[in-house]
């Protein structure tokens, strides 16, 4: 997944998790507009959080954030 994605996901969850606290769950639709204005970087998401993780729908932002942070070390 390209850094800038990363980066953005970290983004997000920090913001969510900021609002909301620890228990906030989201999917990866959260870090795209409601238009599909980048169907590349969608399906890349897509697949990083299916294919790769296979995650559900809706997951915790902190343990997101947890394996976005693993993979930019």
């Amino acid at each position: 997944m390209r850094a800038s994605l990363k980066q953005k996901i970290i983004t997000v969850c920090d913001s969510k998790i900021a609002q909301k606290g620890n228990a906030v769950g989201l999917s990866f639709y959260a870090f795209f507009a409601n238009k599909n204005d980048d169907p590349e970087l969608l399906m890349e998401a897509a697949t990083w959080w299916i294919m790769t993780h296979r995650l559900d729908h809706f997951e915790k932002a902190l343990k997101i954030r947890h394996l976005v942070a693993a993979e930019m070390i």
